[in-house]
């Protein structure tokens, strides 16, 4: 119910932005929707898959880059970027995916980690397209009339988004498939043992994974007009991480309550101090202290409360 409520809210933002006529607050939650996006797609492997992957921002850089660089061409037909963000993530993700998936644990990590460097400096190197300084959006993406870079349009194009993301992903995790997902994470060797091919399986899921977050990359350069390798650095994928484990890992809506707090925590904190994380970490310990789930479980915790036996006794007393 609480899930339902959040959405409900966030469907009400531009009103409200427009109500107190302060158009931040649509920019500012387009951004939350946007992470929430990208964290949904990290979810995938990271919370139903057991997979710590430290270089998940390489397929949001990714999508940035595939719109960005469409539209220094003077291509800004959306659809085409879309498509050209789709195979570009799902062919990078199946080949470093590939690579990676063949190792567990720390080295995972690592390779994650290093596949995302690469491709941090590559782009670095690209002095045509701006290099390290950036490349500006030169003109928004264009589905058929409707242009992503209007702030309002950009905002319910993601919000729909992450809607259809997390119907799609409730399905796909309690799909057959999901099963074999989330079995493998808790048991490999008996999956296999059962005759389950978990190599493919995870490797499926992975690219499923960059292809949805390629997906928050375009809305994303949409939305700050600009692209810079930044976005795909280890700092970028640690802040995807911390969203996930802040918002409960391995819940669906998880990602969403931890993109909404640790942005607005963000924001609130700067306007404190410029030394904002050191407050923030803390608040983070106390959070994953409190429930393994983070804030996904620490509602779901209050929800059975309120609703056991015993509430409703003393309700009816």
């Amino acid at each position: 119910m609480i899930n339902i409520v959040l959405l409900i809210m966030l469907a009400l933002v531009p009103l409200y932005a427009r109500s107190v006529t302060d158009p931040f607050i649509v920019t500012l939650a387009s951004r939350i929707v946007i992470f929430a996006i990208a964290a949904l797609s990290l979810n995938l492997i990271l919370g139903y898959g057991g997979l710590v992957s430290f270089g998940h921002a390489l397929y949001l850089g990714l999508g940035v880059y595939s719109a960005t660089i469409l539209s220094f061409h003077g291509v800004d037909n959306g659809w085409l970027q879309l498509l050209t963000t789709l195979l570009v993530c799902g062919l990078v993700g199946l080949l470093t995916g590939s690579i990676a998936l063949r190792t567990s644990g720390i080295s995972f990590i690592m390779i994650t980690l290093a596949f995302a460097q690469m491709f941090y400096f590559l782009f670095v190197s690209l002095s045509q397209y701006g290099g390290d300084d950036g490349l500006r959006l030169a003109s928004g993406s264009n589905f058929n009339g409707i242009l992503l870079t209007d702030a309002r349009t950009l905002y319910f194009v993601a919000l729909v988004l992450l809607c259809l993301s997390l119907y799609a992903c409730h399905r796909l995790v309690h799909s057959r498939f999901g099963v074999v997902i989330r079995a493998t994470k808790s048991n490999e060797p008996r999956m296999r043992a059962l005759g389950y091919s978990t190599y493919h399986y995870r490797l499926v899921m992975y690219v499923i994974s960059a292809s949805l977050c390629g997906v928050a990359g375009l809305l994303y350069a949409n939305l700050t007009q600009f692209g810079s390798p930044s976005y795909m650095s280890w700092t970028t994928s640690g802040e995807l991480i911390v969203m996930v484990m802040l918002g409960g890992i391995g819940t669906l809506f998880g990602p969403l309550l931890g993109a909404l707090a640790m942005i607005l925590t963000e924001e609130g904190l700067k306007a404190l101090t410029e030394h904002w994380m050191a407050l923030f970490g803390p608040l983070l310990v106390i959070i994953i202290i409190k429930s393994r789930l983070g804030i996904a479980g620490i509602l779901q915790a209050l929800d059975q409360r309120r609703g056991s036996p015993a509430n409703h006794k003393q309700e009816s007393a």
